[in-house]
């Protein structure tokens, strides 16, 4: 399997949600309910022959470039947030001013061609954006799309982190062109970890997906 150059995160790697989504469906994830979680070893490269199996991904040298197991856990997922909640925190959305990777598929705002979720912070500190679901969406955009709301619960704090592990349970695929609200919250830091989680809710407010992650400091911070 490869990363198309447009799935990228920090400009020369994978986006972390997108990437983890596409290692677990290729390890049986699906639209289902079922729980998976992806420990990321690297950052996953990009337009790079990988090969999955026994629940391993790696690079043609070799390299361990992630894990990636059937989970019960997809931790407990985050409140909601109403549709006028959500635009209203993505006007301040932390990432227009001070963005360490601004072409992020997920959340960068120089990304005309991305997911454009751009999650601001609610009175509570929780994340929330308003998501207009692309034409085509699978799995893998569900996880990219619980990745960045997520994360964005600690980056606000003025440290960057990246993505370290994963799970995700994807209950239901929303409608191409439906717009779905995305929630994200910190529930712990500790040293260079942040633990959060974040859901995607629907238009109707049914919950999709939902996502518990840890997320790693780089070490300069």
């Amino acid at each position: 399997m490869r990363i198309p150059a447009k799935f990228n995160g920090p400009p020369a790697s994978g986006n972390g949600g997108w990437s983890a989504g596409a290692f677990a469906t290729a390890c049986g994830a699906a639209a289902d309910g079922r729980a998976f979680q992806v420990t990321l070893r690297i950052p996953p490269p990009l337009e790079t022959d990988l090969a999955v199996g026994h629940g391993a991904v790696t690079a043609p040298d070799g390299t361990l470039v992630a894990e990636v197991a059937a989970t019960t856990d997809a931790g407990p997922g985050v409140p909601a947030a109403s549709l006028a909640e959500a635009e209203v925190a993505a006007k301040a959305y932390p990432g227009f001013t001070a963005h360490p990777f601004p072409t992020c598929y997920v959340c960068g705002p120089q990304r005309s061609d991305g997911l454009r979720i751009f999650p601001g912070l609610l009175a509570d500190e929780r994340t929330a954006a308003p998501w207009v679901v692309p034409s085509e969406v699978g799995v893998e955009t569900m996880w990219a799309a619980l990745d960045c709301p997520g994360g964005w619960s600690a980056l606000h704090i003025g440290r960057t982190y990246v993505l370290g592990r994963i799970a995700v349970a994807v209950e239901t695929l929303p409608e191409p062109g439906a717009t779905c609200v995305v929630v994200g919250r910190a529930s712990a830091l500790q040293g260079r970890k942040a633990m959060v989680d974040s859901t995607v809710y629907g238009p109707d407010g049914a919950r999709l997906a939902t996502a518990h992650a840890t997320w790693i400091a780089l070490p300069d911070q």
